[in-house]
């Protein structure tokens, strides 16, 4: 299991979470990744550090080029753990649905309402 502080960590910053967005389109270089941001080629390599750190990208040596790309067994496991949670959030939701729909629903004219 990755650390999931650090991992949650990376992704509590909105930059990150939108390269990790691109890089689910694909791979793609830092020069790519910098393109939509208005912020510097070193700043997004720091970004990307960060996310290597947390276990959530790695680099393929291709020549020259380094092109970046998801690891899909860390983000699965993070999904994994998210799905635990979610399942029980969701049982809470179907309880409180069940609840609303047994109650009456009141009267739409004043005067039908009991004192």
């Amino acid at each position: 299991m990755p650390d999931l502080d650090q991992s949650f960590a990376a992704l509590a910053d909105p930059t990150r979470r939108a390269i990790l967005a691109r890089l689910a389109e694909g791979e793609a270089t830092v020069q790519d990744l910098a393109r939509p941001f208005a912020i510097s080629q070193p700043a997004i390599s720091r970004h990307l550090k960060v996310l290597e750190d947390a276990g959530l990208i790695e680099t393929r040596i291709d020549g020259t080029s380094r092109p970046r790309r998801l690891k899909p067994d860390t983000m699965s496991q993070l999904w994994h753990w998210l799905g635990q949670y979610r399942a029980l959030w969701e049982a809470q939701f179907q309880r409180l649905d069940s609840l609303l729909d047994s109650l009456e629903d009141p009267p739409a004219d004043p005067k039908e309402r009991k004192p």
